[in-house]
């Protein structure tokens, strides 16, 4: 049965605050980071006013933000936050312990350049430092998209053959703060969706006693570190699932990534987040044209869905893949590497080109994007790369 559809017009900010309203979690630690300020500052209003049961808890810095997330979610509470750029790189330790802890987590990043210099615009370098942390990943090309995926978030995280934590990722200022249309879900729907939280192991659980972040020695480590490796890969049929009942009851479908007129396209672009838009807008007008090109865009960036997206590129010749942040790597960015080897692996014959573009909040334009694919077409053409590492729109 199709949930109850309520029309409003919200900043992605906004967005995420009201699905974190509609879950009404039992503690949110936050501490205030540009772009991210508004989603604590939002749901504190929820949290004042009486509309949320949830414990706010106003720490000094992100470290302690993520140091009391730990802490009440092994204590067997619904735990949320958010943050965004050198917030999310000073919770960098307590990543990785909620991870290994197995805590199902719930944090919104709203990505933002890493300093330095400083800059408080879009790219992704604050997630895509974490990739490895052990975190679940999702991203969100608009306002509607993160306000969906947050939805799904803890049912995501909390599944038993999971139990890992998330992150939901926006673009700074692009969607954080741009108001759009979108489509709400009555307060009800979403909270039966969502469901209740009922750990089988937490701290405060006196019938059965527990420790949590113990010494880890050399006998038990590495098992230790397979069951989190096997828990990130039980998430991607548990995304699908998740998905496939949110569809059913919203008409809105999810996968681990979106196609865009890839069916019979001869190049294509593979991007994250925002600028998506920009590129299916490109698409548009270049098929207009007669020019065979598409789009895969990811959603689910860990677990990542190396397979997955080697099938859907499989009749591509030629492949840009744009990287929102630098990998400093001398090769280009994350999301090239990740590409390049789910290809290789699948002995793909396509050409790649590995773009890094829009770091530090720079434009991203129809024209741009139009730039790419004219360089993919030359490469089809001469059967030549070229240069396989390159920057977008950068001046002379």
């Amino acid at each position: 049965m199709t949930a109850k559809s309520i029309r409003e017009r919200l900043s992605g900010n906004e967005a995420v605050a009201i699905a974190m309203r509609q879950i009404n979690p039992d503690v949110m630690a936050a501490f205030p980071i540009t772009p991210s300020t508004e989603i604590p500052q939002y749901f504190s209003t929820f949290v004042a006013n009486g509309q949320v049961d949830t414990e706010f808890v106003p720490v000094e810095s992100e470290h302690s933000a993520m140091s009391a997330c730990v802490g009440s979610e092994a204590a067997g509470a619904r735990t949320v936050t958010a943050t965004s750029s050198c917030g999310l790189a000073l919770m960098w330790e307590e990543l990785y312990i909620a991870a290994s802890c197995r805590l199902p987590i719930a944090l919104a990043c709203v990505n933002r350049a890493l300093s330095g210099p400083i800059n408080i615009n879009c790219d992704h370098s604050d997630s895509m430092g974490a990739r490895d942390s052990g975190w679940i990943q999702i991203y969100s090309e608009n306002n509607q998209e993160a306000y969906d995926n947050f939805v799904q978030a803890y049912r995501i995280a909390e599944n038993e053959n999971v139990r890992l934590p998330i992150m939901i990722c926006q673009d700074g200022f692009i969607t954080s703060h741009a108001v759009e249309n979108i489509s709400l879900i009555d307060d009800k729907d979403v909270k039966d969706f969502v469901g209740e939280y009922n750990p089988s192991e937490y701290m405060l659980n006196k019938d059965h006693s527990m420790a949590v972040g113990p010494y880890d020695v050399p006998a038990f480590y590495m098992e230790h570190k397979k069951q989190q490796a096997v828990a990130m890969e039980n998430a991607k049929q548990v995304i699908l699932d998740v998905a496939a009942e949110f569809e059913k009851m919203t008409g809105r479908k999810y996968s681990l990534f979106e196609t865009y007129k890839l069916d019979d396209a001869e190049c294509a672009i593979v991007i994250i987040n925002s600028a998506a838009g920009t590129a299916k807008d490109a698409i548009d007008k270049l098929r207009e044209k007669g020019k065979k090109v598409g789009l895969l865009k990811i959603r689910v960036f860990r677990p990542f869905p190396a397979d997955e997206i080697a099938e859907a590129l499989k009749n591509v010749k030629a492949i840009a893949v744009m990287d929102r942040c630098e990998g400093f790597s001398a090769q280009g960015g994350p999301l090239g590497a990740e590409i390049k080897s789910a290809l290789f692996n699948h002995c793909s014959t396509a050409k790649v080109i590995n773009y890094i573009y829009g770091i530090g909040g720079r434009d991203v334009r129809v024209e741009n994007i139009e730039e790419v694919y004219e360089a993919l077409f030359n490469v089809i053409k001469s059967g030549n790369i070229g240069q396989a590492y390159r920057y977008l729109s950068l001046r002379d």
